[in-house]
């Protein structure tokens, strides 16, 4: 499972001309679930995401985490993180997992997301065509691997 986490300002989605969620301070996720992923990639995500330090404190260091400057998170669903560009130029997204099996994994991620923090999770629409804007802040940008754990 990869993510790429951006600290945000706000951020939204929209589908179909219509913002459908939106986030204030907080962390915006896109997540790619490959075909070799499971329950135990999402809750080793979840947890890192849950006591991520990445924002400022009053002496303007990454210190604290989204509870404590109470954000939000809004996860988005990307396939495309999965993309190999190795041969050729147009990427092969063999290793992204079908929607048989990334639906029910995403829909465990924000479940135990939700469970496992005091912070507000929105989300898109798996597989919609969406229109993702964001401020973000810093910039700060961190993409995580859980096959690799960095």
């Amino acid at each position: 499972m990869r993510i790429v986490i951006q600290r945000v300002s706000s951020a939204d989605v929209s589908i179909d001309g219509v913002v459908y969620a939106f986030i204030g301070v907080g962390i915006l996720i896109l997540l790619g679930i490959g075909t070799d992923d499971d329950i135990e990639d999402v809750d080793w995500l979840v947890n890192k995401l849950n006591s991520l330090r990445i924002f400022n404190d009053s002496e303007g260091k990454m210190n604290l985490s989204i509870h404590d400057v109470k954000g939000q998170f809004l996860v988005i669903s990307q396939f495309t993180l999965l993309a190999s560009t190795k041969k050729g130029n147009r990427p092969s997204y063999i290793k992204a997992a079908r929607p048989e099996q990334a639906i029910p994994l995403y829909e465990y991620f924000i479940d135990t997301l939700a469970n496992t923090s005091d912070t507000e999770v929105k989300t898109g629409i798996f597989g919609a065509d969406m229109k993702v804007s964001l401020l973000n802040d810093g910039p700060v940008t961190i993409i995580i691997d859980s096959k690799q754990k960095e």
